[in-house]
Parts: structure tokens; sequence; C-alpha cells
């Protein structure tokens, strides 16, 4: 029986190889054997979340969950990186808003937002201390409904007490004068954090909100479906009754198009971390396409790009669609592509260990509150925009840039 190679040994003892293999050509096999050698140490239950992630995740998805951990770490969290953060899924209602989302807020790991509307709608039961339950997905949902409850997989909910009770509170608010005109979702959103930061105070309860912590912070929230949520029916409820309430989306488009714009143009870097898909994913990433294709103005898509996701990218849905797909699009610089990863998984597993491997690792960002700042970008993408293309106002007037 012939003795066992040792990589370790390769280069010093090559009279211990086959004939065949000692004369085989294989001038990139040191290139390709360069990555650390696979052998952690047995866990003892002692160590660091940390430690876990950069020495056993190793391999498959809990590889790319290390990488992009790193790269967000490492790279995105530079000073001079803008970050924007899509949710899609049902992250609130599972407690991820708490546990995970504002703590990131806080820390200036994100500096806008892009999320589902149901995510900011089921928020709001944290403000107003109704109480979300861990449920079963077993449970008979004929049972439920005759129990006044409602499901989201294994997560529970008051019918009565909790979602009705939150949308008469919510029109109550949408009726009031400060909401009587027209907006984008990041103005009706913050004005929606800072009765919940009020809610939260008046309930005797610290950071259980994201919106109200998204108020605090300055970190704009948009939506990319305004329709396509609780707080969207009640806002089309009210309207019935003569309420003057107007979502505008281009607000919204030019905006966020105006964040990444603004980042490019001020020397730094703009980067995205994608939890799920979906349309907030498109809404966050077709900013660039906007800023290329449809303004015109010369631009190379996003230096960084994270995502986590369970959708497969050959079912032809944008979930799963890759970073190398998206540098077709214009969204994604292709000489970024070394630093975009794609993590196949759940992102309730995800979410938890890549917050505290960020909070572990780095310490908190200057917040960048883009909120404030957004008239300003505004003016700079318009003053971009019309310089370069050299076009005038659609009645044929003059564009003034104020």
């Amino acid at each position: 029986m012939s003795k066992k190679i040792s990589h370790r040994r390769y280069r010093e003892d090559l009279s211990e190889m086959p004939d065949w293999l000692r004369k085989k050509k294989c001038p990139l096999r040191d290139k390709f054997l360069s990555g650390p050698r696979i052998l952690p140490r047995n866990i003892t239950g002692k160590e660091k979340v940390s430690d876990i992630i950069d020495k056993t995740y190793l391999a498959y998805n809990a590889a790319r969950l290390r990488e992009g951990c790193h790269l967000f770490v490492e790279k995105m969290l530079e000073p001079d990186v803008t970050i924007g953060m899509s949710f899609a899924g049902a992250l609130t209602p599972a407690g991820l808003g708490c546990s995970c989302i504002i703590p990131l807020i806080k820390a200036g790991f994100v500096d806008w937002i892009v999320a589902t509307g149901a995510n900011l709608y089921h928020d709001l039961h944290f403000a107003l201390n109704y109480p979300v339950h861990v449920g079963s997905f077993k449970m008979d949902d004929t049972a439920l409904r005759n129990n006044d409850i409602v499901r989201i997989y294994d997560v529970l909910l008051g019918y009565s007490d909790c979602l009705m009770a939150t949308d008469e509170i919510l029109r109550s608010i949408l009726v009031q004068p400060e909401f009587q005109r027209e907006m984008g979702t990041a103005e009706l959103h913050y004005l929606l954090g800072r009765y919940c930061a009020e809610w939260e105070r008046k309930n005797g309860l610290k950071d259980v909100s994201v919106l109200a912590a998204a108020y605090r912070a300055g970190v704009p929230c948009y939506t990319s479906s305004p329709g396509d949520s609780t707080i969207g029916m009640n806002v089309a409820g009210v309207e019935l009754r003569g309420n003057k309430l107007r979502i505008n989306p281009s607000i919204d488009v030019n905006e966020t198009t105006a964040f990444v714009l603004a980042a490019k143009r001020s020397g730094g870097k703009s980067g995205v971390v994608l939890w799920g898909g979906g349309s907030p994913k498109n809404f966050m990433l077709q900013t660039e396409p906007q800023i290329q294709e449809v303004l015109r103005i010369k631009e190379y898509g996003q230096d960084y790009f994270l995502q986590v996701t369970d959708a497969r990218p050959d079912t032809g849905g944008l979930s799963g669609a890759t970073p190398s797909e998206a540098v077709s699009w214009g969204k994604v610089d292709p000489a970024s592509l070394p630093d975009a990863v794609v993590c196949y998984t759940d992102s309730t597993i995800a979410m938890p260990l890549f917050t505290h491997y960020a909070l572990a690792q780095h310490k908190p960002r200057k917040l960048r509150r883009l909120y404030d700042q957004r008239p300003a970008l505004l003016k700079a993408l318009k003053k971009e925009y019309f310089a370069h293309n050299k076009v005038k106002m659609i009645d044929g007037s003059e564009p003034v840039i104020d």
C-alpha cells in the first residue's frame, strides 16, 4: 500500500508521488489550491458567533454568508460608502425588525431602505404594543378564522385587537392636516415614524419599531408598491371620504436615484444589501438604469452587491437574478463582480448572524441622515440631468433648478 501524500509536503517531497503525477504539468495547481485548508477545530460551545462564522462556515452557502459578512464589514462599511438595504418577505412580524433591522439603523449600517409595505405596516403593531405571537404552521386555519386569529406561516396575530385596531389608528392619522397633500413614500413613512416614536414613548417601549428608529436616524424608508399593503389599502379607504393624500411614486424613483448618483459624484461608492428579492430588490437596483438609460448620465453600476435569497435564478424570477445578470442591465459595475455575493438561504436564519457579526466586528458609523438631504441631492440630480442632456422643460421653457 502506498504512503499517503501530505498536501503540506507536496513541494518538498515529490519522491513520494507516483511517476505519472510528478511528470504531469499542472502550472495552475498551486494557484487553485491556494485557499486555506479545510480542517476546523471541534466546536466546544464556548466560541463567539463571529468565530463560528469565520472558522467553521467554510463551504457552500455557509461560506457565502461568511463572504457576505466580510464584504459588508471590510468594504461596505467604509465611511464613503452609501448603503441601501431592501426587505422582502414578512420579516417584521417575525421579530427581525426588533432584533436586527433597528440595531443596523442605529449603528449607521444602513443609509436608505426599500421594503414591502407589509413589513412597514406590521411594524406598527410593535410601536402600538399590540402583541404578535409565536404559533405553528400546523394549525387549523378554519379554527383560527373562527377564533379571530390571522396566521403568517407560524406567526399569529389577533384579527380584531391587532390588525383592525391598527387600521383604525392608522386611518385616524392619515386624515391629519400634515398628510393632506402629494408626497413620496419616504415622507409618508417619516411622518408615520414620528407617531411610532411617540407610541413607543407612551407605551414605555424602546427600539421596537423600525419606522420609529428610521425617523430618529433620518433613514428614508421607501416602498416600491405603495398600494400593495394594508397601509396602501387604508390610504385608498380614506380617499373615498375625500382625503387629499396622494402618493407619487415618481418622487421615490428620483430621490433614490439621487442617493446613488450623489454617492458616486462625491468620490464615494454605493452598495446594496438585499434581503429576499421581488419588487424591493428591483426598485433598489433600478436606480442605476434610471441614471444611465433614462437620464442618460454616464455611470457604471453599484459597487457592492450582497443578497440573501432562497429563490433560484433559473426560473426567471427576479428574486434569484444574479449579480452577473444585473451587469447586463447596468445595475452592477462589472469591475465590482468580485465584490458581489449571493447567499442562498432563509433571511430569518442569516440576518441575526449577519447583524451580530457586523456589530461585533465594526464600530458604528456616523449617521448619514439622507432623509434630511433629499432636497439638496435631488437638486444636484436635476442639475446634472439638464446639463448633460441639454434638454428643456416639456412646455419649452428653461429648467429652474431651485
